[in-house]
C-alpha cells in the first residue's frame, strides 16, 4: 500500500486516498502507513469485542424503538471514541445499528475522518465497500470467472476478460433494461436463469427423438 500510495500520489497530486477494507486492515502494523499522513485517510472494519458490543447494542436500541412504531427497517448510526489495546491511542468508532425483521445487525468501523457524518461514512464508504465485494464475490462465482485451470498466463487471462465481458453485459442488461422491473436487483446468477437459459420441449419417437 505505501508503494501504490506514492504511485497515486505522483499521478493525482491533489486528491483525497481513502482506504477501505475488512478489519485486518484496522491493526496497527496497517494504518501507520495509511492513516498518518494527511493526505490519506481510512474506513475499515472492526472485530467487535465486549466494549463494542455493549456500544452497538445502545446504538440497536432506538432503531428497534423506530422498527416497532414503523413496522419496517430501520437504521441507526453513530460515532464514539475507543481504545483497543494494541492502539496507542484512541479512535473514532462508527457504529451502525439496524433492526429489521431478520433481527438485529449491528455493524462497527473505525476511521480517521473526525468531520464526516457516520450516516455518510457507512452510506458512501462502507456499505459501497461491501457493495463491490459482493459484486466481485458475483462475478467469481455467478460466471466461475476463478476456473482458470490453465498453465499458460495468456489463457488465464483471455478467459477472465470474457468472464468480465459478460459481467459488463449482465450489469448493462440490470441497469438499463430492468430498471423498472422487480429484476433491477437481481443478482447475476438469477439473470442467467431466467433470462439466459433456454426451454425445450423433448418429444420421443419410437425411432427418434425430437428437440422443439
Amino acid at each position: 500500500m505505501t508503494r501504490l500510495g506514492k504511485r497515486l500520489r505522483q499521478a493525482w497530486p491533489p486528491t483525497l486516498l481513502i482506504l477501505r477494507g475488512e478489519s485486518p486492515l484496522a491493526s496497527p502494523e496497517v494504518r501507520p502507513g495509511s492513516a498518518e499522513q494527511p493526505d490519506r485517510s481510512s474506513v475499515t472494519g472492526l472485530t467487535s469485542h465486549r466494549v463494542l458490543t455493549a456500544l452497538a447494542r445502545e446504538s440497536v436500541a432506538p432503531a428497534k424503538r423506530a422498527d416497532e412504531r414503523a413496522g419496517g427497517k430501520s437504521t441507526r448510526c453513530h460515532a464514539t471514541r475507543s481504545q483497543a489495546g494494541p492502539w496507542s491511542r484512541s479512535r473514532r468508532v462508527v457504529i451502525k445499528g439496524e433492526v429489521s425483521a431478520q433481527g438485529g445487525n449491528p455493524r462497527v468501523g473505525v476511521t480517521d475522518m473526525a468531520d464526516a457524518r457516520p450516516q455518510v461514512l457507512y452510506q458512501h464508504l462502507d456499505w459501497a465497500r461491501g457493495h463491490a465485494a459482493k459484486e466481485s464475490q458475483d462475478h467469481q462465482r455467478s460466471l466461475q470467472s476463478a476456473r482458470t485451470s490453465w498453465h499458460r498466463f495468456e489463457a488465464k487471462q483471455v478467459r477472465v476478460w470474457l468472464h468480465s465481458a459478460a459481467s459488463g453485459f449482465l450489469e448493462t442488461l440490470r441497469r438499463e433494461v430492468f430498471k423498472t422491473t422487480p429484476w433491477a436487483a437481481a443478482t447475476m446468477e438469477t439473470s442467467q436463469l431466467r433470462f439466459r437459459t433456454l426451454g425445450a420441449r423433448v418429444p420421443a419417437c419410437t425411432d427418434r427423438i425430437k428437440i422443439s
